[in-house]
């Protein structure tokens, strides 16, 4: 292996972190090396590598002598650990560390497949030259989202409890989707015990969270975890001028744009931010993003932009009223408190339906999950997986999990995925020869002893049963959007969702008792100055990318609203 470059003394180089460059190829090892050490020398400890090997030995030696690295650019075609393999092994030791693949223009299928296996950042055609141009304009969009994490070790919550616990499986998911870093032990293992036996806890009282200044947790509530971690779960004043219902995308965007445009604005969330795209382990239809992003990086980058404008984020409030004072509207929480705002945005998103079959309900957390795939994956691994649904979320989901399980089977109801799934995921999912297709078959019963074990599955055309071995179900029907909390304040449709703009019925709004002179602005509901964004709109268009629109569309409607009052 070089021996490490640095513009800089060894006095200084552990202060700087490294950006580390890997090529089998001498000369484009040092090219690159070189251009690197010319933009970015002295703020920076640039470490070149001609194999993956020396590479890892490298990066383990500066971890021990605990220096960080930001960046890694690896070369695809190497001989005995390509750049894949490499980065994947590069992950354990720095997982912060942003990754960029470099690759020859044939080689682009396989770095596009380097996207799932090792969230990939970026993928560079060589040539690069020149670099200001296409090196530089990555190699600084790589370090700028580095800075913007917390590189520091985190202490980890210790959760403690049941593979087949509901509860169990609730905690994991809060914890997971709040980007909350937690280790996870069996009951089970000899861990587990060892920890139950520390704590004093008896393994009937699960689950349990050890917090890192080793507070017990005993069968913690949501709200109590978010407190533990640092959540914000109380507002810091009794009237905003917004307060957005919702943080799945439509209402992040509306929190961005609603507080970046000056207004005071508050944002509640009953669980966590992202909503069900949040849950998404690949959305590549999003624009901007060529190479895909997973919902947990754009849900932390809104969230976090969100922030950086001000906007007030809490979760674990799980509103359950709204009311009209006046010019003033009221937002109760389930707990009785209030606050109030001048304009409201409901953007609660839709949760997956229930199965309604035999025993569905008894084994949910217990094998049965609701857009739980990225939080149980690994538990997946070898298992034979059902999935129930046709759209895009159960197409991500069976990519995403036959990475490790044995088998995944998509159940449809219909003749068809085309019809409801994108057709680019249509595409992976005939790709992956893990993955089975069964259409006109639904799920009539769920038999197992303390969890799921098997499936009873109908044909539809036939009526033809059969019951198969499933260790694993997982379930992304349909759209519930949850608004009876609404009932009698805000005009819906006959599913539940909100009327807006002109789908509002002429009758029906005037039955309503609007009040106002003019009709009601493209997103504004039946109250004047609250309005609708996103999958809960009756006739949206259940995307991420018009979700995140309508948020910023209903902040300058917010806007004109508040001008005209």
């Amino acid at each position: 292996m070089n021996a490490p470059s640095s513009a800089a003394g060894a006095g200084t180089a552990g202060m700087r972190a490294a950006i580390v460059t890997v090529d089998d190829d001498p000369g484009v090892s040092r090219a690159v090396a070189r251009d690197l050490r010319r933009r970015y020398g002295e703020r920076h400890r640039i470490v070149r590598a001609e194999s993956g090997a020396d590479a890892l030995e490298a990066l383990a030696e500066m971890k021990l002598r605990g220096e960080q690295a930001a960046v890694i650019l690896a070369d695809f075609r190497m001989p005995e650990m390509n750049g894949i393999e490499f980065l994947e092994r590069a992950m354990d030791i720095y997982p912060a560390a942003r990754r960029a693949l470099l690759t020859a223009y044939a080689d682009t299928g396989a770095a596009i497949d380097a996207i799932n296996i090792v969230d990939l950042d970026y993928y560079l055609l060589k040539p690069w030259d020149p670099p200001e141009e296409k090196l530089y304009p990555v190699v600084d969009a790589l370090l700028d989202t580095w800075m913007t994490t917390d590189h520091r070790p985190v202490p980890e919550l210790k959760l403690i409890g049941h593979r087949w616990s509901a509860r169990s499986s609730e905690v994991r998911e809060f914890l997971a989707r709040n980007q909350v870093p937690y280790r996870w032990y069996a009951v089970d293992e000899p861990e587990g015990r060892r920890l139950l036996e520390v704590a004093q806890v008896s393994d009937l009282n699960l689950p349990v969270v050890i917090t890192p200044s080793a507070e017990v947790m005993v069968e913690p509530s949501d709200t109590e975890l978010a407190d533990a971690v640092g959540l914000a779960t109380t507002p810091s004043t009794d009237f905003y001028d917004l307060v957005v219902v919702g943080g799945g995308p439509a209402g992040l965007g509306a929190a961005v744009y609603g507080a970046s445009e000056g207004l005071r604005t508050l944002m509640v969330e009953r669980v966590a931010t992202g909503g069900q795209a949040g849950q998404s382990s690949r959305i590549e239809n999003y624009l901007g993003f060529p190479d895909g992003v997973s919902g947990a990086q754009l849900t932390d980058r809104a969230r976090r932009q969100a922030a950086k404008f001000g906007a007030e984020i809490l979760t674990t409030r799980d509103v359950t009223g709204l009311e009209v004072n006046g010019q003033t509207r009221t937002v109760r929480f389930a707990e009785g408190t209030v606050v109030d705002a001048h304009t409201v945005i409901l953007a609660t998103g839709v949760s997956y339906r229930q199965l309604s079959a035999p025993g569905l309900a008894e084994y949910t957390g217990a094998g049965v999950y609701y857009g739980s795939a990225l939080t149980e994956a690994v538990s997946c691994a070898g298992n034979d997986v059902y999935i129930v649904g046709g759209a895009n979320s159960a197409g991500q989901a069976a990519v995403y999990l036959a990475r490790n399980a044995r088998s995944v089977t998509i159940l449809v109801r219909g003749p068809s995925l085309r019809k409801s799934m994108s057709h680019y995921l249509v595409e992976q999912v005939e790709a992956r020869p893990n993955i089975k297709v069964r259409t006109c078959t639904e799920v009539i019963g769920a038999h197992g002893t303390g969890h799921l074990q098997r499936l009873t599955l109908r044909d539809s055309e036939n009526g033809a049963t059969e019951t198969v071995s499933a260790q694993y179900l997982f379930v992304f029907i349909g759209a519930a959007p949850l608004t009876d909390w609404l009932d009698g304040v805000v005009l819906r449709d006959g599913r539940g969702f909100l009327l807006a703009g002109p789908d509002l019925p002429d009758a029906a709004l005037k039955a309503s008792g609007w009040p106002l002179d003019r009709t009601p602005y493209h997103l504004e509901t039946s109250v004047p100055g609250v309005f609708a964004a996103g999958d809960v709109r009756s006739e949206s268009a259940k995307r991420v990318a018009s979700a995140v629109g309508e948020g910023a569309m209903a902040v300058m409607l917010v806007h004109r609203y508040l001008e005209m009052a």
